[in-house]
Order: C-alpha cells, then structure tokens, then sequence
C-alpha cells in the first residue's frame, strides 16, 4: 500500500525515495538532459592529493571525536614552552570618579590671586534680571465674612519637630479644623531630645494675632473648657488618639475623623507634622495660605530683635543702597556626620563623626550590612558645602568681598579652621552672635527654636537668600519670599553635582569656574518663579493658591515694582 501524497508530481501517485547521498567525493559521470553520458573534467594535481584525505575523514567519522583532544595536548605543549615567571595579564589602574573627593581647598589655592584681582563686579545689582516680566503675582488672601456655624468638636493636635515643621503641623492642623468646623485649641509643641527646646505656641507666635485673624474661618482657643476636660478625667492621655497616616487626603478626615469627632466631641492626633495631603481642594488650600502667610506671626520679643537685626545689616551694607545675602549654612557636626561625607579634616575628622553618628543615632550607621559610600554622597550632591565652597561659589556668582553676608547657621563643625577661608573672601560677614549683644540674645540663646525665628526673619528681608543643603528652613523660606517679592523667591539654589565636579578640578582656571558659577545664579534666576503643581506644597510654591496674577503694562515691564 503506498502512501497518500498530497502534493503528488506530475505523472507520479506516490512520491519518490531520495537518492542516498554520496560517500564520497569522487567524480560520477551523469546523463545529459539530452540523455548523453558526459564525463567531469579531469582534476588537477592538488585535487588528487586533498580527495584521497578528506574521503579518509568522511568515511572514519569517528576521528572528529579527537579533535578536541588533539587541540587541548596542543595547547599544553605550547603553555609548558612559556615562562611562567613573566606576566601575562594586563594591569589595571583604578582611577578616581571625577567628583568623588573634597579638593576645593586645592582649586581655592589655585584661583585665589586671580580671584583677589577681579574684584570689581556688583552681584547684588545684576542678579535678579528675571524677577519682573509681563506678569506679576500679588498676595490674594481673602477673609470669610460673616459667622460662624456650631463647631462640632475640639481638635488637639501635637506639633512635633523643629520650629518650621511645627509652622507645617499649626497650618495643616488649622486646614483641617476649618474643613471639618471644629474648634483648634493651640498645638502643643511636643519636646523633642533633639532640638530640646521647651518653648510653647506664645512663647515664639503671637497669640493674639494669631486667634483674631483666623476669627471669621476657624475657631481657634488656648484651652479646653472644664466640662470637656471632666469628661476625660482631666487627662488628656484619656482622650482617643488618632494614627493618622502620612500624608492622608482631607477626605479621609471627613469619612473618618469627623464621625468619632462627633461622638465624642474631642479627638487627640498626635504627631500631626505631615498628616495632611499637599494636594487639596480650594478651601482647605485657602485656610493654609491664611495660616501661614497671615496669621503666623512671631512674638513680639522674637520680632523686636529681629528686625533690629535686620536694620543693622542694612546699615552695614549702605555701599549697595543696604541690599546684602542671606546664606543658611549647614555644616554643623551632626549634619557633617549623617551625611557620611569625607572632608579635609584627617583622622580627627574621623574620630568626631564616629562619635557623633553613635551619640545621635546609636548602631544606625553600623549595623550589619550598612554600606557607607562618601564618594557616591558626595557625586549624588548629598554633601554639605563647606565654609570654604559657599564662599568660592558666592564669589564666583560675581560677590565681590565689600557684600554683606549674614550666616544663618548652628554651630559649625571646627569652626576655628573651616570658616577662616570663607571670612577671608568676605570681611563683612555677620551672624546674629555679632549682629546683637550678649545681653539682647540671653532670653533666646537657651531655645533653639527663638534663635531659629530671628534667623529665619534676617534672611526673609535680604536681597538673595542662598540654600545650601535643604530642610524644612529654607522650604518656608522660598515660598514665603515668593509671597512677599511679586512671586519671585530671589533664591540661590545651586546644582550640588555641578558643583561637586567643579571643585574636583584644582587645575581650572578662575575665568572658567566664574562662567559656570554665573551660570548657575542664572538657572536660580530663571527658575525663581514657578506654580505649584498638584503634589507641591503651598509653603514653598504659594502661586496660584494663596496669589493672583497681573498683568503689568508694557510701558512699566522694564522696572520693577517699589
């Protein structure tokens, strides 16, 4: 029985067995189409001789087996005829990642003289050449009018942190209890071991400013009414105590918190830094922007001396019509040890960070597995500047040594040898322990938080605040100079892995680093007006939220507003 093809060639019903294939390779006479026996040419001497091999191969398969075997006894007489003695592989040189080291004392070596003798440009009246254009952005904070309705509850909240994550708990504590038409007692700052300051809500705010500004949108008491308080036993350790997630939307309050605020009448959310969405509806948005940019207000011991400071660095800079730079300086030494950061301190400098990174943060830098990369810090842009850098970058961005500079900063890490080379490149630099007496500081000195108030309100009336390591200080900072300066922050922001590459090369030239820093007060120009996207935080973006645009006329773009 044959089997069925389904492609069957013409004049055939089964298909055909293949030809064996041929054994060797021997030339075979075949037929001519014409049916002819033709014959192969005949072939040459090297034929003859390569035919005779290679049928040998094809007819002992077996012989391939060896192939390998043959190679590898051939590579083995060939190693055994070479001396091991000399080295056959090539060397390889680590180079270091440009960026990765702390070399800026070398550049300043290197561009010091130059630097000396182009001391002839005014930074102070050039740089904010994009402050003012067709549009302009002025305050628009409008309070409710009229009553308000039965409050619903008390809300107590505990402000934890520093003295501007606390601003961050009173405003969104303030959003939330507007939304919700609750009464606020005034946050409780919580203690913290860190700043250890135990100063209270009117020790650093004006209280009073504080209630009748938000008087017609929140109500707002110092203290819960006796009645509430017998109800929880006089403790507030009694009272239910919300976990509120971080970051939680305002809706979230509403289907959660509000039901239980109703029942009964006083719910506790504690700590209350970030428990809030920056992303909000309009009326919540509004509530902050009043709390923050109108109703805060510090005491007024705090602003007393504050603005006297202010005054006397207007006066110290009346060669630039009292204009002068405000730089928040991070370099104190638990700042230098959690960054992790190699300086040019030597073994001493290793010994102060070990110490202090197991005093502040015991096992977290030395647990099994922790991996600490100074050099990737420092590319990442994650180091803190120096002394040293602020002042070779602020010259480079055209400061020449006759600017005032205030230092808003902590104690600075070994300050008798970091700060020498940024007083050398500017003389006329203050901070608030030489600005003010002994005895105008002694009510101050002793809370961290009321030093950090005066600081924050001498660098909000300076000409050009300069950031240099972010936190919760220079985020307000930004948005509440926007607030006040047509919705321009006038910040300096550097780029710190440019600037990581650029202080790595001690052979560039003065003229060379002078562009790149002029280049980047630029970028900090052109960037310092910018709208709030849905995730940003009104405080340091406060456009369009808490300000409304206005066209300027033409004929008054050129110059700025008084």
């Amino acid at each position: 029985m044959h089997a069925y093809n389904r492609m069957p060639s013409a004049g055939q019903s089964t298909p055909s067995s293949p030809r064996s294939p041929f054994r060797s390779p021997h030339p075979r006479s075949g037929r001519s189409k014409s049916g002819r026996h033709q014959g192969l040419a005949q072939p040459n001497l090297l034929q003859r001789l390569t035919w005779p091999i290679l049928s040998v191969f094809l007819r002992r398969q077996g012989l391939f087996l060896f192939a390998p075997l043959l190679y590898i006894s051939g590579m083995l007489l060939y190693m055994g005829s070479v001396s091991l003695d000399v080295p056959v592989l090539p060397v390889i040189i680590a180079r270091r990642v440009p960026g990765s080291v702390y070399r800026s004392p070398q550049l300043y070596d290197r561009i010091r003289l130059d630097m000396n003798a182009d001391n002839f440009s005014d930074g102070l009246e050039t740089i904010w050449k994009h402050s003012y254009k067709a549009v302009e952005w002025r305050p628009c904070i409008n309070k409710t009018l009229g009553g308000l309705p039965e409050s619903n509850g008390y809300i107590y909240v505990d402000a934890n942190g520093g003295l501007n994550q606390q601003r961050t708990s009173i405003c969104n504590a303030v959003a939330v209890a507007g939304y919700l038409n609750a009464t606020l007692v005034l946050p409780n700052f919580h203690y913290h071991s860190i700043w250890k300051d135990p100063s209270k809500f009117k020790d650093i705010y004006d209280e009073n400013h504080f209630v009748s500004t938000l008087e017609n949108d929140v109500r707002v008491v110092n203290k819960l009414p006796d009645y509430i308080m017998e109800r929880f036993d006089r403790n507030m350790s009694n009272v239910l105590n919300f976990r509120v997630k971080a970051w939680s939307p305002i809706e979230y309050y509403e289907d959660v918190v509000l039901p239980k605020l109703l029942e009964e009448q006083l719910i506790r959310i504690s700590p209350f830094a970030n428990r809030l969405s920056n992303y909000a509806p309009p009326a919540v948005q509004h509530l902050r922007c009043l709390a923050n940019f109108k109703a805060l207000k510090f005491s007024d011991s705090i602003t007393a001396l504050a603005e006297s400071l202010v005054a006397r660095m207007k006066e110290r800079s009346v060669n630039h019509r009292g204009k002068y730079v405000a730089v928040h300086l991070r370099f104190e030494e638990d700042m230098v040890a959690f960054s992790c950061c190699i300086f040019d301190g030597g073994e001493q400098e290793k010994l102060d960070m070990t110490a202090a990174r197991e005093r502040g943060w015991k096992g977290k830098f030395t647990r099994a597995g922790r991996i600490i990369r100074p050099g990737v810090n420092r590319m990442s842009g994650k180091c803190p500047l120096t002394p040293l850098e602020v002042g070779l970058m602020l010259r480079g961005m055209g400061f020449d040594n006759n600017t005032s500079i205030y230092l808003a900063s902590g104690k600075i890490y070994d300050e008798g040898k970091t700060m020498v080379p940024l007083l050398e490149m500017f003389p006329l630099l203050q901070t608030k322990l030489t600005l003010a007496s002994a005895e105008e500081l002694a009510p101050f000195k002793n809370y961290s938080s009321r030093m950090a108030a005066i600081d924050y309100t001498v660098c909000l009336h300076s000409e050009v605040f300069v950031t240099t390591q972010g936190g919760n200080f220079p985020h307000f900072l930004v948005g509440h100079r926007r607030f006040l300066y047509g919705g321009h922050s006038k910040t300096i922001k550097p780029d710190k892995r440019k600037l990581a590459l650029y202080f790595d090369s001690p052979n560039m030239s003065w003229k060379t680093f002078k562009r790149h820093m002029l280049s980047m007060r630029s970028s900090s120009d052109a960037k310092g007006i910018e709208i709030k996207r849905r995730n940003d935080s009104i405080y340091s973006f406060p456009c369009p939220d808490c300000m409304c645009r206005i066209s300027r006329p033409a004929a008054t773009r050129s110059s700025a507003p008084p």
